[in-house]
């Protein structure tokens, strides 16, 4: 004995097919935009942590620095090379580069 559906039946069953498509379709799409941010966010929380090493790297560098400059020998030192400062009795001759 087969079951008749009805008019009625039919149609609610067209809309609840229908609407369970549209919602899925929503539901993937907004699944697919969010994954979409999450690989985006690891890519730029990957380039932010090696700009941060870098970064370490050169907060090293520039203690080491200051470190160096608070010895009194090492800023004279610096000074008559960068600046050509001299000492009494000393003089400068400057080498071209070519």
């Amino acid at each position: 004995m087969k079951k008749r559906i009805g008019k009625k039946a039919k149609r609610r069953l067209l809309f609840l097919t229908s609407s369970i498509v549209i919602a899925s379709v929503v539901l993937v799409f907004f699944l697919f935009k969010d994954w979409k941010q999450i690989l985006n966010n690891r890519a730029k929380a990957k380039e932010l942590d090696g700009q941060y090493q870098e970064l370490l790297k050169e907060e090293e560098k520039l203690n080491s620095e200051v470190n160096k400059l608070s010895d009194p020998d090492y800023v004279a030192r610096y000074a008559r090379e960068k600046f050509l400062y001299s000492l009494p009795d000393e003089i400068i001759i400057r080498k071209s580069e070519n």
